[in-house]
Order: C-alpha cells, then sequence, then structure tokens
C-alpha cells in the first residue's frame, strides 16, 4: 500500500517541521547539483531556515551567478519595457488614424458628400451645425469689414486735416500774393499799364465744401421689392 498524499501546509510542530526542512533541504540540494552535472547549467541555490540560518550551492562562484542574474533581469527588464512602449506608441498611432479619418469622412459631410447613410435626425443636426458655421463666419466676416472700415474713416480724418492745412497755406500764399501784386502797383504808379491779372503770376481757388468729411459705414443690402 502507497502512502499517502502530504498536505502542503505549514507543519505546526516545531520537531517535525526541523526535521522535514533538513530532509528536504537535503534533497534540493542534492537535486540543484545533479541538475549542473547532468545538464552543464549554472545553478545557484539560497536557503534560508526559519532560524535565519543560511544554506547555499552553487556551481561555479556563488558572486558571479548572481551578478549574471542581475544583468540578465536588466536585460529582460529593458525588452519588456521596449515591448510596452512599442505597443503604447502603435495603440495611439491607430487611434490618431481613426480620429483622422473620423475628421476626414465629418469634412465631407459638412460639404454635402457621403450623406445616404445617415438618417433624418442626423442630416438635421449636420444642418444645425452647418447653419452655426455659417452664423460664426458671416458675424467674423463682418468685423473685419468693420474694422477695414473704421481704418478708412481714421485715414480719411487725417487726410480731410491735412486737406484743410493745405487750403489755409493756400490762402495765405494767395494773400501774400495780392499784397506783393499792391506793392507792385505802387511802385509802379500811373506809368505802367499793365493789368492786375497779368502781374499776378498764381491764382489759388479753396473750395467752400473744405470742412465736409467723407464718412464709410457698413450697412447691410437693403430688400428691393418687385418694380411695377
Amino acid at each position: 500500500m502507497g502512502r499517502g498524499k502530504i498536505v502542503i501546509r505549514k507543519i505546526d510542530n516545531l520537531t517535525s517541521r526541523q526535521v522535514t526542512f533538513s530532509k528536504r533541504r537535503n534533497g534540493l540540494l542534492k537535486k540543484a547539483k545533479e541538475l549542473s552535472i547532468l545538464c552543464d547549467a549554472e545553478v545557484g541555490l539560497i536557503v534560508f531556515s526559519s532560524t535565519g540560518r543560511l544554506h547555499e550551492f552553487a556551481s561555479s562562484r556563488m558572486k558571479s551567478i548572481i551578478d549574471r542574474y542581475n544583468n540578465t533581469k536588466g536585460e529582460q527588464h529593458q525588452v519588456l519595457s521596449t515591448i510596452s512602449e512599442v505597443k503604447f506608441w502603435q495603440r495611439e498611432a491607430a487611434s490618431l488614424r481613426q480620429q483622422l479619418q473620423d475628421l476626414h469622412k465629418s469634412n465631407r459631410r459638412l460639404i454635402g458628400e457621403e450623406l445616404s447613410d445617415l438618417s433624418v435626425k442626423d442630416l438635421q443636426g449636420l444642418e444645425k451645425r452647418v447653419e452655426m458655421s455659417l452664423c460664426s463666419i458671416r458675424k467674423t466676416k463682418e468685423k473685419i469689414l468693420r474694422d477695414e472700415i473704421a481704418e478708412l474713416n481714421r485715414k480719411g480724418y487725417l487726410v480731410h486735416n491735412e486737406n484743410i492745412e493745405l487750403h489755409k497755406k493756400a490762402n495765405l500764399v494767395y494773400q501774400e500774393n495780392i499784397e506783393l501784386n499792391n506793392k507792385v502797383q505802387e511802385a509802379s504808379g500811373s506809368s505802367g499799364g499793365t493789368t492786375k491779372a497779368s502781374i499776378i503770376p498764381f491764382v489759388f481757388t479753396v473750395a467752400e465744401d473744405e470742412e465736409e468729411l467723407v464718412h464709410l459705414q457698413l450697412c447691410h443690402p437693403q430688400q428691393q421689392g418687385d418694380r411695377t
């Protein structure tokens, strides 16, 4: 009759526990040594008992085995980290490609293409989006036009002021020319025979509406009814 199976759990009896540890430890060390010899494997075994006593076996120097383990573990961790990073960026690239396709599809629908697979509700939502976009575009266009008109009005005001200054200077020159003509006539006396028009070399004309300022304003086109 064979021996029954032993339940794998902690042995409560301290003596039995120490006996079992001693027997199994020797068997484990023996198996490790046989594995290194039969398979030409580099084996390192470290065991601490419950009392803190160290038991070990190494097919070569234990330090070299531990260093090799740490190096291999680090390389494996780096490889796994690289693989994880590659997978992450692959997922990111796939997500971006999907977003780009969705944007292209949405853009085509906004210009009236590929609408056959949309329901009435979807078409109504698309129509509302287009109307909102048109409203925003119109507001932006009107703002730009208003800003341009304001800038033109400002420049027109500056030109108008410059025009007034030029008219004032022209009037001064005109008055100086008249005074000069009067002096010439007084100096020549009655012996001359020349006329006023022949003496005055230049004549300046000042517009009567020089104070009028041109003003621009943005207005919506008026709706014209049917003419009868």
